[in-house]
């Protein structure tokens, strides 16, 4: 017993030790970044230095010690994806960025923002199953303005039938409802049989989501019934009726910040659509659906890496994030 403590407080402290110096890299480089801004880039150097050993030499460490930088989990916590399919929503405006472009165009490194859950779910996603002797996931529906979708065709055409288009609808909800069909009919029979039986919705603002997530809330739908990934609530909120006055705190250990993928089962997914449609019911996010039927809904622990670019600081820490990584660069055509 006193070694299996042992071994379970040096891998604890492990990996807070892991995560401490990546939030410290991170603060380097954004103050890096924010300093050339106004002293001249002799002073500065020293600094940029500093971030760049620091970050090689926990990029060595973290790759062998820390599964946010493995490029595969476990045989154990790879599931078969042959009836999985991916819903990637990117058909918002992204008003917040104060950008000329929806946020999933904008630049991360030297690809959109989108690239990255692209080049996730059709290529790296797919090599890692192929390690691990398990199916790939059966389809990828792309949810996309079409006034967009010609300069993507290039990528739909070189994933033939791993890749489709589907048009946004007017809210959240109606893109997933367009997506979803789009899915049901291109991996059905054609007389209701086969297809998906499973659907994980992302958020193509989310461009930093890893393999061993997507393992872990694909592997509890399929228990559940229904999975989202999310991390324990770390901010203090408080309630207020007025916006000007505190109504009460809400216990944080009771909230969760949820994230996508989201995964339910189709079947599910779809009587629920018809449940929000026949009550108008107000829904925010995918697995709300699956709750307002009664049915269970898993939280997976997830990254807290796996942040939501909505903002311009959000990719300045994304691509910290990035480069800690190592991520090479995105060749989809």
């Amino acid at each position: 017993n006193n070694s299996r403590k042992k071994k379970h407080t040096t891998s604890h402290s492990t990996m807070t030790a892991s995560r401490l110096s990546t939030a410290a890299i991170i603060c380097l480089q954004l103050l890096t970044s924010l300093t050339s801004a106004f002293v001249p880039s002799s002073q500065i150097s020293g600094a940029q230095q500093l971030t760049t050993t620091i970050s090689k030499t926990h990029f060595t460490h973290s790759t062998s010690k820390n599964p946010l930088f493995s490029s595969a989990s476990s045989d154990n916590d790879t599931p078969d994806f042959s009836n999985v399919g991916f819903l990637i929503l990117a058909g918002g405006t992204g008003s917040r960025m104060k950008a000329n472009m929806p946020k999933q165009f904008l630049t991360l490194r030297s690809s959109p923002v989108l690239h990255y859950s692209l080049d996730l779910f059709l290529e790296k996603l797919p090599a890692h199953c192929a390690e691990m002797s398990v199916s790939p996931p059966a389809m990828v529906v792309l949810v996309m303005d079409p006034k967009y979708q010609p300069e993507y065709q290039p990528i739909v055409d070189k994933y033939e039938g791993k890749l489709a288009f589907a048009n946004p609808g007017k809210e959240r909800q109606g893109s997933v409802e367009n997506g979803l069909k789009k899915l049901v009919e291109t991996t059905g029979n054609g007389d209701g049989s086969g297809g998906c039986d499973f659907v994980a919705v992302h958020d193509s603002a989310r461009p930093l989501v890893t393999i061993p997530e997507i393992c872990h809330v694909v592997s509890d739908a399929k228990e559940y019934g229904a999975a989202v990934l999310g991390v324990p609530c770390k901010a203090t909120i408080k309630e207020s009726e007025d916006g000007t006055l505190v109504a009460r705190t809400i216990p944080r250990s009771r909230l969760w910040e949820v994230h996508t993928p989201q995964v339910v089962k189709v079947e599910a997914l779809l009587r629920g659509f018809e449940k929000v449609e026949r009550e108008s019911l107000e829904v925010t996010d995918d697995v709300s659906i699956i709750e307002a039927l009664g049915e269970p809904v898993k939280l997976t622990r997830g990254e807290y890496t796996n942040l939501k670019i909505t903002t311009p600081e959000d990719m300045d820490v994304a691509d910290a994030i990035l480069a800690e990584r190592g991520v090479d660069e995105i060749q989809l055509v």
